[in-house]
């Protein structure tokens, strides 16, 4: 668990063998090939209210490094 922007969000490393397919990061916005270590976060609580929603619905992939400078980007 981390907290970002008042949130608290899931964290979790992928490596590389558990990562099969292409993402797009949206911190730089650039692809994370497959086979390529990275980061997957989402919220605790979803940002939409909605009987069904939940923060998984929000899962984002990023690069490592880019979850690491979130802050340093608008």
């Amino acid at each position: 668990m981390e907290t970002w922007r008042g949130e608290e969000y899931v964290v979790r490393r992928l490596t590389g063998s558990a990562s099969t397919k292409p993402y797009r990061c949206p911190g730089c916005h650039q692809v994370i090939r497959p086979a390529t270590p990275h980061t997957l976060a989402w919220p605790v609580l979803p940002s939409t209210f909605s009987s069904t929603a939940t923060g998984l619905d929000e899962r984002r992939h990023w690069h490592t490094a880019c979850w690491a400078a979130r802050d340093a980007r608008r």
